[in-house]
């Protein structure tokens, strides 16, 4: 029977850590972290998100809000409120809210967020530091939040060296988790595979893999058999699926078939999502600390929340 990964407590260790980390650096140096997130549009979805986004942030003592955009602007128009804030020096993070209307340029708005700002660790220089770093998640980078969370999480259960030489399979492609996270296992030294959606015999690559971290975009792809017996599963999905009741959220995984092999798995929600936030936090720390010519604190070592399954 697997353990289950309390992303929440891991988060809420990580966000208090944020908050001593933010107190001491306003302490020394009278500035406080500052986030600035754009959203655009009335995506409901989006905007329950950054409400929870810019909670925690004020009680992790970053300072900052939302400013809403509306959805007929054009890229011209977000890349000039980008520059407003890229110019501002009391400014150390700007996040711009995904999904956006299809009218308007991804690449040109990600790469136009200043790299030192980048907390979502997007902008395509942050990309290349990531991937040629030899120890990313020593050097004080602006890494991807929901990659970070997810070697946050591995590293609590495994330790930092108990994941050289494991063999891990990244069940998805993406710029945002499935490369990010290919980049951040190598550089601990595991073996990695990269599986989408024209991989053949999904399963078997499944079931050799120690380590697991399913980020596909469909509720229950990953079948219980599928998992090896004793994997760490984590579960990056988020997907809303039709109850008798009327909805709710399930992952990539099938939780409960997968919970009676994996030896730790986290669950949907409550699991990688929190973790997503308060890295989002600790990069704005670390934006911050580099603004002030501080050197970032390092990541902490995080303690293994974990709850028996069942």
């Amino acid at each position: 029977m697997s353990s289950i990964l309390d992303g929440r407590a891991f988060a809420a260790e990580l966000r208090s850590w944020v908050a001593e980390r933010a107190r001491e650096l306003a302490m020394r140096t009278g500035v406080r972290p500052r986030l600035e997130v754009l959203l655009v549009g009335d995506h409901p979805a989006s905007r329950a998100y950054v409400r929870t986004k810019a909670r925690m942030a004020q009680e992790a003592g970053i300072a900052g809000g939302v400013r809403e955009l509306p959805a007929s602007i054009d890229t011209a128009g977000l890349l000039a409120e980008i520059a407003r804030l890229g110019a501002d020096p009391s400014v150390h993070g700007i996040l711009v809210q995904l999904p956006l209307p299809s009218a308007i340029d991804v690449a040109a708005v990600l790469a136009a967020i200043p790299p030192e700002k980048d907390v979502d660790g997007f902008h395509p220089l942050n990309v290349g530091r990531l991937w040629s770093a030899p120890r990313p998640l020593e050097s004080g980078l602006l890494l991807p939040c929901t990659p970070l969370g997810c070697m946050l999480l591995l590293e609590a259960v495994c330790g930092k060296d108990g994941l050289a030489g494991k063999r891990a399979l990244v069940v998805g492609r993406s710029n945002i988790v499935g490369k990010p996270m290919a980049a951040l296992l190598l550089a601990r030294d595991c073996t990695v595979t990269i599986a989408h959606s024209k991989s053949r015999d999904l399963p078997a690559l499944c079931r050799e893999a120690e380590i697991l971290v399913a980020a596909v975009g469909r509720p229950r792809t990953i079948r219980g058999d599928w998992i090896r017996e004793g994997a760490v599963v984590l579960d990056v999905g988020i997907n809303r699926v039709p109850t008798p009741e009327g909805s709710r959220l399930v992952g990539d995984v099938a939780f409960e078939e997968a919970t009676r092999r994996a030896a730790a798995i986290t669950p949907v929600p409550g699991g990688v999502g929190p973790m997503t936030v308060a890295c989002l936090l600790a990069n704005t720390l670390v934006a911050a600390s580099r603004a002030v010519g501080a050197t970032p604190p390092a990541l902490p070592r995080l303690r293994r929340h974990l709850v028996a399954a069942g």
